[in-house]
């Protein structure tokens, strides 16, 4: 079958690889498959793969105008000794539940398992189209996917990566790791302002033609590596498939039972990604949308209403801190029929009045999904007691994921098997981590100290990523308010 990628806000349609250059439509839209392709492969046959067999066995049904040559380079030269674990997305059982660790990366966080590989998918893209313009990555992160994306495309020929995250609005070990990040080509902007704010201004640098001439007339053209890059959504959909193949390999659920799938979510890509999962034929019950208490996602399936329209909170899973969740764009076009004028026409009213209500017809077509959030005080309470039960050590994301899971489990009965996304090392967020624990030992330590600390506690070892940062010297030190951001790009270009 052969998938192309349709804009959500038009009639646009693109292959591929031109979706993976462009990252958003030309219209504002986001790229999503024409349609979905379906597993072939039986699930006994899947568990008997590695991941990287498994990432070319699932990819390659949608990245069509790819050859296998190119697309089997892209995932060896993605998934190699980078990742600190041969199966490259363990999957641990903790007090009755499967902890799908997605941190085993460079940067010890879940954007690396499509970070590492989008940089193979969008130079071979280029060369696939004749492109022959330096590729400038533009990209606003709430913590986790800057350094990612950085380290994926840190000295890459042809390239430049501009990464803007909100000031004050990420952890420390966070900011140290993107204010430290080597690489001639690569650029990091703190911003006075949220992670809202940063997605906003990169998305109208995108769609503003004034500037997108200037950086033509200069021999560059944009492109993105947020997860509104089908090139960073289609890789995410192989991990969830991975878990299933292990379970069954396992034993510990049969080829053709059901799981359900809980995902910390801010921006709904991770969670998009696993429903796509769902629709090639995964045979998962329900999809939890875990939120923090920006709980915008949790009130929109639970109301069907999306409203921005309330206050930004600052909390122990930043990444999460997010009031715009850019992907659920592609799940309200499906929900409408695939029809990109009314899709567009909610996204409009999003963006003039901060909100949109879907009709009761879309609501019905939203049924594998359930939301639910988590306070500051029941995420602590679940990764301590986690701890106390298991031993087992899980960051403030994967957290919030835990307590809506437990609370969605106790108020069902729904004792399904569940795989939980871990999108984050506990090293990253050693602050929060060890205060809920052991607060009398985290009381007054550094940050460092408390990385000691949660050594103590965990009985794993530091990854590399943390003790890189360590002695790291800081290498990026740029901040603007909001309406800067244009202007910094193009002195950072030197325009």
């Amino acid at each position: 079958m052969d998938i192309r990628f349709r804009s959500t806000r038009s009639e646009l349609e693109v292959t591929a690889s031109q979706a993976i250059l462009q990252g958003l439509g030309k219209d504002g839209g986001l790229f999503v498959p024409t349609a979905i392709p379906k597993l072939t492969e039986s699930f006994e046959a899947l568990a008997q793969m590695n991941y990287r067999e498994l990432a070319y066995a699932v990819m390659s049904k949608f990245l069509t105008d790819f050859t296998g040559e190119e697309l089997l380079a892209c995932i060896e030269g993605a998934y190699d000794s980078k990742f600190d674990s041969p199966l490259i997305a363990p999957l641990v059982k903790a007090d009755g539940a499967y902890y799908l660790e997605l941190f085993h990366g460079s940067t010890i966080a879940f954007k690396d398992m499509a970070l590492s590989i989008l940089p193979y998918l969008m130079t071979t893209a280029a060369k696939k189209n004749g492109v022959d313009k330096k590729i400038v990555i533009l990209t606003a992160t709430s913590g986790d996917t800057g350094k990612a994306a950085m380290a994926g495309f840190a000295d890459v020929p042809g390239t430049e990566i501009i990464v803007f995250y909100p000031k004050d609005g990420v952890s420390h070990i966070q900011e140290r790791q993107m204010v430290t990040q080597r690489g001639e080509n690569t650029h990091v902007v703190a911003i006075r302002g949220n992670f809202d704010d940063a997605q906003t201004a990169v998305k109208k640098m995108f769609n503003d033609p004034a500037m997108n001439a200037k950086i033509e007339a200069a021999g560059c053209q944009f492109s993105s590596a947020n997860s509104i890059n089908i090139g960073r959504l289609i890789p995410q959909v192989v991990y969830y498939v991975y878990s299933y193949a292990q379970l069954v390999k396992r034993g510990e659920i049969r080829a053709g039972d059901e799981i359900n799938i809980t995902v910390p979510t801010g921006n709904f890509g991770n969670i998009l990604a696993a429903y796509y999962a769902k629709l090639m034929g995964l045979p998962v019950k329900k999809l939890i949308c875990a939120s923090n208490i920006n709980k915008v996602l949790a009130d929109f399936f639970e109301t069907g209403e999306y409203d921005r329209r309330r206050e930004f909170i600052l909390t122990s899973s930043p990444s999460m801190d997010i009031l715009i969740s850019s992907n659920l764009e592609r799940l309200i076009y499906r929900s409408t029929g695939n029809d990109p004028a009314a899709c567009a026409a909610f996204m409009k009213n999003l963006s003039e009045s901060g909100g949109y209500r879907i009709t009761e017809e879309m609501k019905k077509t939203l049924g594998d999904f359930r939301g639910g959030f988590a306070t500051e005080e029941e995420n602590f309470a679940g990764i301590r007691a986690l701890y106390e039960r298991s031993g087992y050590v899980i960051d403030t994301h994967t957290g919030i994921a835990n307590a809506v899971y437990r609370r969605y489990a106790s108020e069902t009965g729904d004792r399904t098997p569940t795989v939980i996304a871990s999108t984050a090392s506990p090293y990253k967020f050693a602050n929060a981590v060890a205060g809920a624990i052991a607060p009398d030992k985290a009381e007054g330590k550094t940050d460092f100290e408390l990385i000691d600390v949660l050594k103590e506690l965990s009985g794993v070892a530091e990854p590399p990523a943390i003790t890189d940062i360590r002695t790291a010297p800081v290498r990026h030190s740029t901040v603007c308010d909001v309406d800067e951001m244009p202007e910094t790009v193009l002195r950072i270009l030197g325009m």
